[in-house]
This record gives C-alpha cells, structure tokens and sequence, in this order.
C-alpha cells in the first residue's frame, strides 16, 4: 500500500504561485503512476497532472504553461508548482498514486488519495 501526505495548500490572489507538497510512503516502484488532482463541490473530479518514475508527464490543458509537476531524486517526494493562478483552479487539490496507466489519473482516478490540501484564488 502507499500512503500520500499532502501540504502546501493555502489562500492567493489571482496571479499568484503556490507549491504543493506530497510525501510519499510504503511501497513504491517504477511502475507506480503518480500525480494531482481536484475537486470542486457540485463537480466532478479533474485530474490536473501527472508524473511516472521515468519523469514523463502530462497536464490537462487548463494549466498547460501554468503548472509544473515533479517528483525529487528520492521518489519520495511529489511536488505541483501553481503560478498564474485562477479563480477557477480553487479546488481541494489530492495527490493521488496507481499502478496504472498515467491517462486514468487526469480522468480523475487512482489507486490512492491523500486527504487533500485546499487551494483558493481570489481575483
């Protein structure tokens, strides 16, 4: 099993940057798939980004050019760079993990969740 642990969410004004932060623990492998994804009440779950061991990644196009994930030396640490930040990216935003091809985790399903980190934008 894998545990995720998130932080670094938190309150801008439009324009602004935020870095989220997930831990990772348990058993990790090269297959895992990893990455972010978000949620607004009343909607449905939107798969923001995504990352394999190999570094290999994939964005939805509403932050292409905005967002930047990564994953550190250690693969123990997963990491979401927000700058140019929207009204619209408020959402809880979850790290999410699977032993699954990296396109289910922009459709918004993994394996494992975090418990989540709140994002708000204000314009």
């Amino acid at each position: 099993a894998v545990t995720l642990v998130e932080s670094g969410g938190g309150s801008v004004t439009s324009g602004g940057s935020l870095r989220l932060s997930c831990a990772l623990f348990g058993s990790t492998d090269s297959n895992l798939a990893l990455g972010w994804i978000r949620q607004t009440p009343g909607k449905e779950r939107e798969g923001v980004a995504t990352i394999d061991f190999d570094g290999r990644t994939n964005y939805v196009d509403s932050v292409k050019g905005r967002f930047t994930i990564s994953l550190d030396d250690t693969k123990s640490n997963l990491y979401l760079q927000m700058n140019s930040l929207k009204p619209e990216d408020t959402a809880m935003y979850y790290c999410a993990a699977g032993w699954l091809d990296p396109k289910w985790i922009l459709r918004g399903r993994a394996s494992y969740w975090g418990r989540g980190t709140q994002v708000t934008v204000a314009s």
